[in-house]
């Protein structure tokens, strides 16, 4: 049994129409399906080939130009404080790190436990939220855990003031970065 284009069956010469669409081959049935895949793949290839317009910035005093705009050896400003973010990073830099995005100025760390408190584990949130080196531009939180006697990690009450008191820090050690780099000039 043989299909015309159109899904006819020709036999011996005679064309005869399909009576189920189920007895058109495969090719037939899913053909309109696969066109429609492929024009929507396409208008998505065409939506992504625009470029956003290039913003004006003015140079930062650690390399990165400010507002976005792409830095001169390649790639896209942050659009956070360098000097807090990197102050993040050295400040918890002893704990192992299971997220960096320097563009969106989310730090988050793994769980760490230190050596002289086995049954005790600490996670760390960092959010550098703007591009001025302010205390308002920051945000930690952080998150511990004990052990109990069965073994499993249960959650724990941190003190209040344990999330400020990392805040301050990665505060004053920003200061420190952004006065280092405005000696160097």
């Amino acid at each position: 049994m043989h299909y015309d284009r159109a899904g006819f069956r020709v036999a011996a010469g005679v064309v005869k129409p399909v009576k189920e669409f189920k007895e058109l081959p495969l090719i037939l049935r899913t053909r309109p399906a696969i066109a429609a895949i492929a024009a929507t793949m396409l208008l998505v290839l065409a939506a992504c080939t625009k470029t956003p317009p290039q913003q004006q910035g003015t140079p930062g005093a650690d390399g990165y130009t400010h507002f976005g705009t792409p830095l001169q050896g390649g790639g896209v400003a942050p659009a956070v404080n360098t000097f807090l973010w990197r102050a993040a990073l050295e400040t918890v830099s002893f704990m192992p790190l299971a997220s960096a995005d320097s563009t969106g100025g989310v730090l988050i760390t793994d769980w760490y436990s230190p050596p002289e408190t086995p049954n005790e584990r600490f996670k760390v949130n960092v959010f550098v939220t703007s591009r001025q080196l302010r205390p308002d531009a920051l945000r930690a939180v952080v998150f511990r855990q004990t052990k109990n006697p069965q073994g499993a990690w249960v959650d724990a009450t941190v003190e209040p003031n344990t999330a400020r008191g990392l805040e301050d820090t990665i505060l004053a050690r920003g200061r420190q970065l952004r006065a280092e780099a405005t000696q160097t000039q």
